[in-house]
């Protein structure tokens, strides 16, 4: 690529689904937490519905925070410099 050109702005998409954001955010709680929880004595039953239940409370903010970001990037596609300006 060549330096005068820029790379091109990724094309605007909609936030993923709630289920996704669920999915992931149960994950890495679970991740988060298996070997604290397991030093402490939690069986891997309990660590597991704990997280299924932090990822529900957790899907909703940040597929929020998805949201935003995304319509800051949809917006930024707008505002982008000339070659001149930087």
């Amino acid at each position: 690529m060549a330096d005068d050109q820029a790379p091109r702005p990724l094309p605007p998409r909609e936030p993923r689904p709630l289920i996704v954001h669920w999915a992931v955010d149960a994950a890495v709680v679970f991740l988060l937490t298996v070997i604290v929880a397991i030093f402490l004595g939690a069986s891997l039953i309990t660590i597991a519905i704990a997280a299924v239940i932090a990822g529900v409370f957790l899907a909703p903010w940040t597929r929020s925070l998805e949201a935003r970001g995304l319509a800051r990037r949809k917006q930024r596609t707008g505002d982008t410099p000339t070659s001149g300006t930087q």
